[in-house]
């Protein structure tokens, strides 16, 4: 007789903080998605980006709740002296 095999334990999500093979944090893509077609511009705003109002270096959440779109100037700027108060 065969043993049974042991239980699987169940799919872990990423935890806040979670970071890809780049050290890079993770993403929602459907957050993003969500934000973008809630927005009116399901692919997209030429010029602008998706931005998180408290960055998720900070704690921010990725969610759409904590999106904008800012233009891709604004970005470049914001992300030079966000991270320093975090």
């Amino acid at each position: 007789m065969r043993a049974a095999p042991p239980p699987r334990a169940p799919r872990a999500r990423a935890a806040p903080g979670a970071r890809n093979s780049r050290g890079r944090l993770k993403r929602s893509p459907s957050a993003k998605r969500e934000f973008m077609k809630s927005t009116g511009h399901p692919r997209g705003w030429p010029g602008h980006v998706v931005d998180h109002i408290v960055p998720l270096a900070c704690g921010g959440r990725d969610s759409p709740s904590n999106m904008q779109w800012q233009t891709t100037a604004e970005a470049r700027a914001k992300d030079k002296v966000e991270r320093r108060g975090c």
